[in-house]
């Protein structure tokens, strides 16, 4: 079970699954696909996830609910300057 998230920065951040919902929601994600999606990182086996691991897996999961939730995540992610 992930525990904690490191970022690009190299810090370390405990885990907080709600980001990963909110980030959904805001996609474009129904609550039920945001809190799967969620439930699904962190059930993996590591303790520590790159923020990089989390994002692929994300939007590999947003992309098989519906490839419109996948593209607007890369869209606001490219707004914001991320990619």
């Amino acid at each position: 079970m992930v525990q904690k998230v490191k970022k690009r920065s190299g810090e370390s951040e405990p885990f907080i699954r709600e980001k990963i919902v909110v980030a959904c929601l805001k996609a474009g994600a129904p609550l039920n696909v945001a809190r799967s999606i969620a439930d699904d990182v962190e059930a993996t086996q590591a303790r520590t996830l790159e923020t990089s691991a989390i994002r692929s897996r994300v939007l590999e999961q947003l992309g098989k609910a519906n490839p419109e939730y996948r593209d607007a995540w890369i869209l606001y992610d490219r707004q914001r300057g991320r990619i």
